[in-house]
């Protein structure tokens, strides 16, 4: 059986982080794992600002239900789950996952949780696993799925490696200069062909 696992953001939706910067002004947060490898140090230097400007959860999430999908991204969605099993693999947390899941038709994701002090702030992470995305690939091949895995940042390097057939989607130039062996494309209609072709 064919299953094709895909990132969220910047695959689908929007960067959360970029759209939160964008809305409070704060430049620090448009950081994301296209420029920052290391995910749960990125984190910490997210919760950190979130922090000194006291910023909530439901500051962030007043912003997630303002997003949108990307052009398209729904209907490439559709496409692809009237086809394949589909599940999206996200470092993202369930916390900002749900008003984006609903608007495409709840599809299956793995992701992580947040930590809530008392007081609404974001206090820690709760992953999954560690490398979480690589590992549910591993996990899906070992029961004798063959497996498209598709992303666009550092932390999707793995997952992409690891599959039975991979690429890379809008990624930036660094992460394009950096793996230059992995197959890239930047439309929809493209990305559909390179997976029929995988599969075929």
């Amino acid at each position: 059986m064919n299953v094709i696992c895909l990132d969220l953001e910047g695959v689908l939706v929007p960067e959360i982080w970029i759209a939160f910067s964008n809305e409070t002004g704060i430049a620090e947060l448009k950081r994301t794992t296209r420029d920052e490898p290391d995910y749960n140090k990125l984190m910490h230097f997210r919760m950190d600002i979130l922090r000194s400007h006291g910023l909530k959860l439901s500051d962030i999430q007043d912003v997630i239900s303002n997003i949108r999908p990307l052009d398209g991204a729904k209907d490439f969605l559709d496409y692809l789950r009237s086809r394949y099993q589909v599940i999206i693999l996200s470092d993202t947390f369930s916390e900002f996952a749900s008003p984006l899941m609903k608007q495409l038709d709840w599809p299956t994701i793995f992701c992580n949780s947040l930590v809530i002090d008392k007081n609404g702030m974001l206090s820690d992470i709760r992953m999954r696993q560690e490398n979480g995305k690589m590992k549910a690939v591993e996990a899906l091949q070992s029961i004798g799925m063959n497996v498209f895995s598709a992303g666009d940042s550092y932390n999707d390097l793995a997952m992409i490696r690891k599959a039975d057939h991979g690429c890379l989607f809008r990624a930036p130039e660094n992460i394009l200069a950096q793996n230059p062996d992995l197959p890239h494309c930047t439309e929809y209609e493209e990305f559909i062909s390179i997976i029929g072709e995988a599969f075929a």
